[in-house]
């Protein structure tokens, strides 16, 4: 089953890895931050090593995104970012995992202090989820 792990968050400044610019992330003891940067690392090898990575990226800053509108019948350019909100995209994965369960356990270490993680089944080909 393919899952896209998505990741909001709103460093500041704009940067990858996002934990390394997030105030609450800063705010935790550095044993506590190597830890969880070691897990994480871990995890990214060991999906690597078993197939369930496809691919990831991180986003740049939103500010420099485009968004384009559907607009009197044509689309319409206008600058980002697409929100108001304080957390915006910030990078994704698209990982395929034998299952929901897997997929949770990856999240949660995916998760991180001052970040929105989302998991999303992928649909592709098709329609359904896959």
């Amino acid at each position: 089953m393919k899952y896209v792990i998505l990741i909001h968050s709103n460093p500041q400044p704009w940067g990858h890895p996002t934990g390394d610019f997030i105030a609450e992330n800063q705010a935790l003891p550095i044993e506590q931050r190597e830890r969880l940067n070691t897990e994480f690392e871990n995890l990214l090898e060991a999906m690597r090593d078993n197939g369930e990575l496809i691919t990831g990226e991180a986003l740049g800053d939103p500010t420099t995104s485009t968004l384009y509108r559907w607009h009197d019948g044509e689309p319409l350019a206008t600058d980002g970012p697409y929100s108001e909100y304080k957390e915006h995209l910030a990078g994704f994965f698209l990982i395929d995992v034998s299952g929901p369960e897997r997929a949770q356990a990856i999240a949660r270490v995916f998760s991180g202090p001052g970040e929105t993680i989302e998991l999303r089944p992928a649909m592709w080909p098709g329609g359904e989820e896959q």
